[in-house]
């Protein structure tokens, strides 16, 4: 069994339960979002185990997650972090591009973030983001603390849903309209 070395893996438990909840809502009815597959090509195969076990990413990846609910198209990705601040160098530019891009398309673009030492989960808007990241790379602060996540988008585990976001959704929208 080949041995990943890559900070990629981080998060998996995270995005298990993000996937549940997708399928959830599939069942549902209440939105279809898809886990978007990281492009790579294979450089070398154990054809008798049938896994790949060296590969190179072909292009950068844009986000996590992409679906549709209820008419509004969204767009995420998740991280995870033990700190009580996200640190931004997680993110890359060209993701919090593709977001912004996605954003001015009237499609809705977040972060999931899990503190897990406090075990929360916090939907962190995509202008919200590039805020952040502008004013680090106008040598202001490298990472988001805890304190600025907003407590109206703290995503629920509730209804049989492990990572509720679409509540935390629903306050972000309200909060656009009013």
């Amino acid at each position: 069994m080949p041995h990943w070395n890559t900070r990629g893996l981080r998060g998996s438990a995270f995005e298990e339960m993000i996937d549940l909840t997708n399928r959830l809502y599939v069942q549902k009815g209440l939105a279809v979002i898809q886990k978007v597959p990281t492009p790579i090509t294979p450089i070398a195969v154990d054809n008798k185990a049938r896994t790949i076990t060296h590969a190179y990413f072909e292009k950068k990846s844009t986000v996590d997650f992409i679906g549709v609910a209820q008419g509004v198209a969204i767009c995420f990705d998740a991280k995870e972090t033990r700190q009580l601040s996200l640190p931004l160098r997680n993110i890359h530019a060209h993701q919090i591009e593709f977001m912004e891009d996605f954003r001015k398309q009237n499609g809705v673009s977040f972060l999931l973030v899990h503190f897990t030492t406090k075990n929360e989960i916090f939907l962190l808007p995509g202008e919200d983001l590039a805020r952040f990241h502008k004013n680090a790379e106008g040598g202001g602060r490298k990472s988001i603390p805890y304190s600025e996540f907003n407590r109206a988008f703290l995503v629920p585990n509730e209804s049989g849903f492990p990572v509720h976001f679409l509540v935390a959704i629903n306050a972000y929208l309200a909060g656009i309209v009013a």
